[in-house]
């Protein structure tokens, strides 16, 4: 029995494949006997043609990928991809650094450990970039005896 026709007119009134046009096999010769698009409409009306759900791309991969990176696996040595400023910028990495110096700083000022004076001098060379970190503001006031 063919319905090769019906099928084509069947897919080009629902817009989709051939393949994904479904016919009901117990209603196939009043399928065979519909030969317009009107026939074809009326048929669809009555559920004896009706169209096959779309295929979807299954997340399970991907959603157990991403549990895994939520818990901090597979990002070893031969995972990462670009270069170290491209996975952390170089001016994110410059906020951190002279945020931790600045607050160093604020808190050496606000207990006393070192005078006022000597403050805006420091803090201006941590915004010009002087220091490296905490710890080399601590070996530069040492050796200047700016702290005991």
């Amino acid at each position: 029995m063919q319905l090769k026709i019906q099928k084509r007119l069947a897919a080009q009134i629902l817009k989709r494949s051939e393949n994904n046009i479904r016919l009901d096999p117990s209603r196939l010769e009043e399928i065979k006997e519909a030969i317009t698009k009107a026939d074809i409409k009326s048929l669809i009306k009555d559920r004896a043609i009706t169209e096959r759900g779309a295929k979807g791309i299954s997340s399970y991969r991907i959603n157990k990928k991403r549990l895994q990176k939520s818990k901090g696996r597979k990002s070893g040595v031969g995972s990462i991809k670009g270069s170290k400023g491209a996975r952390r910028g170089k001016k994110g990495a410059w906020i951190r650094s002279v945020r931790a110096q600045r607050g160093f700083l604020k808190l050496l000022r606000d207990k006393k450990i070192i005078p006022d004076n000597e403050y805006r001098p420091l803090y201006m060379k941590i915004k010009g970039g002087f220091f490296r970190s905490k710890r080399h503001i601590k070996v530069y006031m040492k050796e200047r005896g700016i702290i005991k």
